[in-house]
């Protein structure tokens, strides 16, 4: 939703951050996947529609973890094992082929374009998923200093940043805050990772009441979402819900 700024005199006028988000979605370039001519920061309605098709919304699923599920099951089986802090997740697409390509691209090549290419099938996910709460607060999980030396940005807050554009919704940058440094979770078990986000993260305040959704890339098994969501909820948050563009099946 585009911001509007009146002048007396002149009629509403679009804000300079608004107009930007116009041009660029008007500025041709190659689809990220096929390498066909789009208008903006997008997909080509192909390469979308495959995603999309084969998404979450293809398959059963955990409605709190968003994990692909055997026809019946109404939940999977470590949310009924462990109960997660978040009562939500929404999911955009499986971390496979070849949708995956997008978070790599971002994160290992720090191709930016990708966060709102991103943000575009998440809202899409949202949209199919269902409403999120009213006054919703985006909050993107934070970055570790390792990771920000090795990257120079936060993919989570890159991605937060235009899927609160998409979605005109408030974005809360710091207020969910590393109380320490974790080791990197990429190859550790599902225990490892679950005893490594234990109290990983602190809120710095502003949650009390309020609905939050945490934004991430990837979920994998759930232990950095169910950490931040225990942080929120202790300082008040009424209920996190997690969104996110990739869920490894």
């Amino acid at each position: 939703m585009a911001s509007i700024i009146a002048h007396p005199g002149r009629g509403p006028r679009l804000s300079l951050r608004a107009m930007g988000r116009l041009l660029l979605s008007r500025i041709g370039c190659d689809c990220p996947l096929c390498g066909a001519r789009v208008a903006g920061a997008r997909l080509c309605p192909g390469c979308e529609a495959d995603i999309l098709a084969a998404g979450p919304a293809a398959r059963p699923r955990c409605p709190r973890c968003a994990l692909c599920l055997p026809r019946g099951a109404p939940c999977c089986a470590a949310c009924l094992g462990a109960p997660r802090s978040f009562a939500r997740t929404v999911a955009a697409f499986d971390y496979a082929p070849p949708a995956d390509a997008l978070i790599l691209m971002l994160k290992a090549r720090l191709r930016l374009g990708m966060a709102p290419v991103l943000a575009r099938l998440m809202a899409a996910a949202v949209a199919r998923d269902g409403p999120l709460p009213a006054g919703v607060l985006l909050v993107p999980i934070p970055a570790s200093r390792a990771s920000l030396r090795r990257r120079g940005m936060n993919p989570a807050a890159e991605i937060a940043r235009s899927l609160a554009a998409e979605l005109a919704l408030p974005l809360a940058r710091g207020v969910l805050l590393r109380r320490r440094e974790a080791p990197r979770q990429t190859g550790r078990s599902r225990r490892a990772r679950r005893r490594g986000a234990v109290g990983l993260f602190a809120c710095a305040g502003g949650v009390s009441g309020r609905h939050v959704a945490v934004v991430d890339d990837v979920m994998t098994t759930g232990s950095t979402a169910d950490a931040a969501a225990a942080a929120l909820l202790a300082a008040g948050a009424a209920s996190v819900t997690v969104l996110v563009a990739a869920r490894t099946p």
